[in-house]
């Protein structure tokens, strides 16, 4: 959610925030602007709607104001305020002497902004951000320090969670950065500095970048970069190495972000067990976790926290752990989580899952977790996010960047990554044998190949897509493995189309959801031939008896399946366990052709951000 640019240094620093800003489009936001230093003043533009409104509302623009090689820049997911220009960012002081851009949420601005007002100030927005442009100013004013004393003299004032970039016009040369809660990367190159929410608007022009931790700030003059805490103590920048591509970042010839997406699974599950398994020893190798290995071999309860599509990775995992480890595990929401009085225990482990790293509350769910004394390991996407420097240990997902706002290829490789854990403890508890290891390995080794012949399904899907186009509802049913496949094919629908859908156990349909189903309403069932496979035909028989219209995903040449269902589309049959990873590239091919035929916006749905880090 909301994005932040910034650059200083020799170039133009106009082009390189659009650049940035379109970057970082994915993030969701309803409005972007930017703030330039030049001819003594800071300009501000900003316009309500996507980056191109705000490029095109620039080039009515005097030129000399948009020159110069000091900017920052930012998309606005909206909190406070409805999406409208006045309350687009950046936000200036009532002075228009300090310029801020900010991503999180300020949660004391009320009586901050009550003190303000009683001062004399005036706001022109809704937003709190406003409020700690004025707070920066008032401090500055009265205390005749520097932007960066008064910065970060006002943040000891501020409650909540905040990434910021803050122009000063006193003091022309400098771009002050500080976070807490939000995430926050500086780009280092020769005599320039790039600043951004994540590394995507990076790549083109450095590899090296510094990743704030929460509660400290980076003063950035031309060619120098200080950082130091809120409380003023000085730190030594960690400088490391970003991985990502360029082409990473583009479509490479698919219409859109996430169908090259579904696309590059085969090689996103493959990247993420490569180096992990030895099929011929019927062994699993986890550097990330090794040195806190006793942890999860004597862990009597494994806790899943995670939000969204990365909570039905946990859901698989569950299934995983109890069927091959014989540990019980418990998956929760992480935004339920940190509000409950949780109990966990000290030999607890907890597993928290996040593409981005940076999910807001599951970040608080893992340090509520932390202080109850238990052991934390992270399963992340990106490199250097929040979530895997704050826990004990954790295992990186390879899958690459991932641009569209539902995802696919991160849930895929979420799901192998658990279930090498999963494998990795049940091997370590001599709950498998080495014979059953290796046919396991030997089966997830061949997966990706699998999930290219799933691929294949493709014309088919299309089929169907175009028969429930114009569909209003969906329920998705699955048993076993097949249920957090149902809640997450639903998601996927929901997220991208904008139709109505719910996924539930199979079991549970006669418990209620069965009064929804009549001619109109069609039902996918995940029907694989695992062992709740008779349970879930007769589901479908009774769905068939009340006139449901069957969508079903079955394993190559299912007879049975296919007298019942109204459609189908086949998948490799692989085992049980293994099935999450074949049968979701289907439910993903739905979603999107029928979001296609419905001419949705896929890759930047409505409302929706990628990276969801306020509450």
């Amino acid at each position: 959610m909301c994005g932040i640019v910034g650059y200083i240094g020799k170039r133009e620093a106009l082009p390189i925030l659009i650049k940035g800003l379109e970057r970082l489009e994915y993030r969701g936001y309803d409005s972007a602007g930017v703030a330039l230093m030049g001819r003594g003043k800071i300009f501000v533009y900003k316009k309500k709607g996507k980056v191109a409104a705000l490029k095109k509302f620039i080039k009515s623009k005097d030129k000399k104001s948009l020159a110069g090689g000091i900017g920052i820049a930012h998309t606005r997911w909206a909190t406070h305020g409805e999406p409208s220009d006045r309350n687009a960012h950046p936000l200036l002081s009532n002075s228009e002497n300090i310029a801020v851009i900010h991503n999180g949420i300020i949660e004391n601005y009320l009586p901050l902004k009550k003190i303000l007002i009683e001062k004399g100030y005036k706001f022109k927005s809704d937003t709190d951000t406003e409020v700690l442009a004025n707070l920066i100013e008032d401090v500055k004013k009265n205390t005749k320090v520097s932007i960066d004393e008064a910065v970060r003299l006002a943040l000891q004032q501020v409650v909540g969670a905040y990434a910021i970039a803050v122009l000063s016009k006193d003091d022309k040369e400098t771009i002050i950065i500080a976070k807490a809660g939000s995430p926050v990367v500086i780009g280092v190159g020769k005599g320039e500095h790039f600043i951004a929410s994540d590394a995507t608007p990076l790549v083109e022009y450095t590899d090296k970048v510094i990743y704030l931790d929460d509660y400290e700030m980076a003063i950035i003059k031309r060619g120098k970069l200080t950082v130091k805490t809120i409380q003023n103590e000085i730190k030594n920048p960690y400088v490391q190495k970003l991985e990502i591509k360029i082409d990473e970042l583009e479509k490479g010839g698919f219409a859109h972000f996430m169908l090259k997406e579904i696309y590059e699974q085969p090689k996103s599950i493959r990247d993420s067990m490569r180096g992990r398994i030895n099929v011929e020893g019927g062994s699993v190798k986890l550097g990330g976790i090794e040195k806190y290995q006793n942890k999860l071999v004597n862990a009597k309860r494994i806790l899943i926290l995670a939000c969204g599509t990365s909570l039905h990775a946990g859901m698989e995992a569950k299934y995983f752990f109890e069927e091959l480890a014989k540990v019980p595990v418990l998956v929760e929401y992480a935004s339920e989580f940190r509000y409950r009085s949780p109990v966990v225990f000290e030999n607890d482990l907890v597993l928290v899952i996040s593409q981005s790293g940076e999910t807001a509350d599951t970040l608080a769910a893992l340090k509520l977790a932390k202080e109850k004394g238990t052991t934390i390991f992270g399963i992340c996407n990106v490199i250097g996010a929040s979530i895997p420097r704050a826990t004990d240990a954790g295992i990186y997902t390879h899958a690459g960047p991932e641009i569209g706002v539902a995802s696919s290829k991160a849930f895929t490789a979420q799901i192998t990554v658990l279930l090498l854990i999963a494998l990795y403890l049940a091997s370590s508890q001599g709950t498998l044998n080495k014979k059953e290891m290796v046919k396991i390995l030997s089966e997830l080794e061949n997966i990706p190949k699998k999930v290219e012949k799933a691929l294949l399904t493709n014309a088919t899907v299309i089929k169907i897509a175009k028969k429930f186009k114009n569909a209003k509802d969906f329920i998705y049913l699955g048993r076993g493995y097949g249920y957090p496949l149902a809640l997450e094919g639903a998601l996927k629908l929901k997220e991208i189309s904008y139709i109505h859908a719910e996924g539930y156990p199979a079991g549970e349909m006669k418990h209620g959801p069965i009064a929804l189903v009549d001619s109109n309403m069609p039902v996918v069932f995940v029907a694989d031939k695992g062992g709740s496979y008779e349970k879930v035909i007769s589901n479908m028989m009774e769905v068939k008896a009340r006139k449901g219209v069957i969508i079903a995903i079955i394993n190559e040449g299912d007879e049975s399946a296919k007298k019942i269902a109204d459609y189908v589309i086949e998948i490799p049959k692989t085992l049980e366990f293994m099935m999450p990873l074949v049968a979701s590239v289907p439910l993903q091919l739905l979603a999107y052709h029928i979001a296609l035929l419905r001419g949705c916006n896929i890759d930047k749905p409505r409302n929706l951000a990628k990276s969801v880090t306020v509450e």
